[in-house]
Parts: structure tokens; C-alpha cells; sequence
């Protein structure tokens, strides 16, 4: 229909109007409602929604380009929804990769590895794992919301630096509501998922490596005997944690309000604000500091970011795009950590963001 102009339109409304009672046919032969037929159904308006109402001039997206970027964002929030939320129950957890180079959400990053677990309040879990020589690992709890709904705060964090570690790298940490001492994290009532985070400096990007393996396993101390069966109710509500994780990225993210930002988050293009740490917002490791920036570059434009890394456990500087989704690092160089960066003579960096190659070290 492309150049059809009004005309596409007029001759579109009778397939949509037959499309639509061809729905309700389906739905009236489909036979029974079931619980899980109410959720999947539910599940679908939700991805709907975000094609016509979180895809639109009112959420300030309307070039091409971004639209056809917010259905791959749609993509991989279902592929995460379904991964981390489906089948999630914290009173048998499984550690889920959170992000990969094929699944980008929550402003992910090419020198770290993510993983989840679902967790429940007044429970007590053991993780166990081994370092693999990350130059940073750490176990943040998340509380608040929860049945795959956004979490409101971060209620507790417990980094490699808090925990006795064997030569090997091996160690054992354990999560209660009484938990006291080294190797132990307190449980809050409203917990709902343990993040772990796990950072390396290498001259390759982390993540986009296939061979890099994070022994991680965590079992739920209070729990004895198999799992209850997946009956339609336990379908129904696993649906329904999708929908709710999917929604609450998508559709019912809070709207965008300047005056909320943190104030490490700049509203200027090309501009930074101070590092700061991010307090308890959820999602973010809270010993960490951070400061971000949009950028807004044309074709044959460039910018210059100076500055000198801090003494910390690990720094880069990464792109994202508008959907806080990081660019093709596999094939592409769209982030700069310590072990990456080539440094001036006086220990200072000089990266240079731009649509082609200038010819000059840390492009």
C-alpha cells in the first residue's frame, strides 16, 4: 500500500472490521474459559498496546526508526518475560540470565553478566557460587510489587568485598531474615527477587562471551519435596507475571518527567551531570556511582569525552539507545571499559563518540 496514501486507509477498514469479527468468532468456538485463556488473552492486549498506545507521538515516539526499535524492545521483553518470570517461584528458585547479547533490557552492559532469582520475605535461601575471576560481583536484594511487577526500592547488597572467598573463588552466602555477619544478608519482608551482578575488565567484552561460565546455584532452605503441578491456575498466574513484567517496561512505565530524574541523570545533550550513587532505586547497584547523558550528534559531528577514571572496582563508559539497550557488542565497539581504553600520557582518557572512524584511539 506504500504511496496509496488516504486511499490505503479506506480500503484497509473493511479487513479490519472482518478481522475483527473473525476474533470474536474464534474466541466464541475456542470452547471453555479457562483461567489461563482469561491470562493469555490478557498477555496479547498487553503486546498490543505497546504497538498502539506506548509506540505513539504521546510517549514521544514517532520516526520510524524508533518505532521499528520499540518492536524489537517489544521482542526482547517477551523472551525475557517468558525466561525470568514465567515459571519463576521462590519457594524453588532458578538463577536466570537477566540480559544477553540477543536479550537487551534494563540498560544492560557489555562487561557484566546479570542474573535473577525469585525471592519471597520470612524465607531462607543459600546461594553459592564461585567468582570466576570477575573484577566485581555483588547480591542486591529487590523488594516491593513483585508477581513480575517492577520492584520498588532496593532493600539490601552484599558485594565480593563483604564475604570470605577460598583461593579457589568459591563461596557461600546465605539470605534470612536473621541473617547477621560476613556471608549473610538480612531478608526484608517484601523481598521478591535477589539480582546478582557480576563485572570484568577484559580487552573483549564480557558478555558477548559464549565460553564465560558463572557457577551460580540457589536452593530455598524452608522448602522440602517437589513443586506443586501445572495446573491452570499456576499457568494462569505465570502468564500473568509476564504481562506484568512486559506492562511495567512498556505501557505502564511511569511517564517521562524531567523534574524526577535523579541527579546524576542529565537532560542536556552531550552534556554530564556529577557521578553520583543512585540511593535506593531499584535495579541499580547502590555502591556504585553513575552519571548519564543523552547524546545528539549529526553525520559528520563528533564528541569529545574527557575525564580520568577513579580509583574504583571497575568503570566504562557504554551506548544505549533510547530504550536503555545497549548496541551490537559483539561486532562493534559501543562501550569502553579500564582494560580497553587507551590513556593519554598524564593517566587521562580522551573517547570519541561518532557515526564513523576518525582515526584516533578509544573511537
Amino acid at each position: 500500500m506504500r504511496g496509496a496514501g488516504g486511499l490505503g486507509l479506506g480500503l484497509l477498514a473493511p479487513f479490519r472490521r472482518a478481522r475483527a469479527a473473525g476474533k470474536e468468532a474464534s474466541a466464541a468456538e475456542a470452547g471453555p474459559i479457562t483461567e489461563s485463556r482469561l491470562a493469555y488473552r490478557e498477555l496479547l492486549e498487553v503486546l498490543e498496546a505497546i504497538d498502539t498506545t506506548y509506540l505513539s507521538p504521546a510517549h514521544r515516539i514517532s520516526s520510524p526508526g524508533d518505532i521499528a526499535d520499540g518492536h524489537r524492545l517489544a521482542m526482547h521483553l517477551l523472551e525475557g518475560g517468558v525466561d525470568l518470570y514465567f515459571e519463576a517461584d521462590p519457594d524453588y528458585p532458578v538463577f536466570k540470565r537477566i540480559v544477553s547479547p540477543t536479550r537487551k533490557r534494563n540498560g544492560d552492559n557489555p562487561d557484566a553478566v546479570y542474573f535473577a532469582a525469585p525471592l519471597r520475605g520470612g524465607q531462607t535461601y543459600r546461594v553459592r557460587g564461585n567468582l570466576a575471576d570477575a573484577t566485581y560481583t555483588s547480591f542486591t536484594v529487590e523488594a516491593g510489587k513483585g508477581e513480575g511487577q517492577y520492584a520498588s526500592r532496593t532493600a539490601g547488597v552484599l558485594n565480593d568485598s563483604q564475604i570470605d572467598v577460598t583461593p579457589e573463588g568459591d563461596y557461600e552466602i546465605v539470605l534470612s531474615p536473621e541473617a547477621e555477619g560476613r556471608n549473610a544478608l538480612r531478608l526484608d519482608p517484601e523481598a521478591t527477587r535477589l539480582t546478582t551482578r557480576h563485572y570484568f575488565e577484559r580487552p573483549n567484552s564480557a558478555a558477548a562471551d559464549p565460553r564465560l561460565e558463572i557457577p551460580l546455584a540457589i536452593d530455598n532452605l524452608g522448602t522440602s519435596g517437589p513443586p506443586p503441578d501445572w495446573d491452570d491456575a499456576r499457568i494462569a498466574a505465570g502468564i500473568r507475571r509476564v504481562a506484568n513484567d512486559i506492562r511495567g517496561r512498556s505501557v505502564d512505565a511511569p511517564d517521562f518527567d524531567p523534574s524526577a530524574m535523579p541527579s546524576w541523570v542529565s537532560m542536556v545533550p552531550n552534556r554530564f551531570n556529577t557521578p553520583e550513587p543512585p540511593g535506593d532505586l531499584a535495579f541499580a547497584a547502590i555502591d556504585a556511582a553513575y552519571a548519564m547523558a543523552p547524546y545528539a550528534l549529526a553525520p559528520d559531528e563528533a564528541l569529545v569525552i574527557e575525564g580520568r577514571f577513579p580509583a574504583c572496582r571497575f568503570a566504562n563508559v557504554v551506548l544505549w539507545n533510547r530504550y536503555l539497550q545497549t548496541y551490537d557488542y559483539v561486532h562493534r565497539q559501543v562501550s569502553l571499559n579500564r582494560a580497553q581504553t587507551q590513556l593519554e600520557d598524564d593517566g587521562r582518557y580522551r573517547i570519541v563518540l561518532a557515526a564513523r572512524d576518525p582515526g584516533v584511539p578509544n573511537w
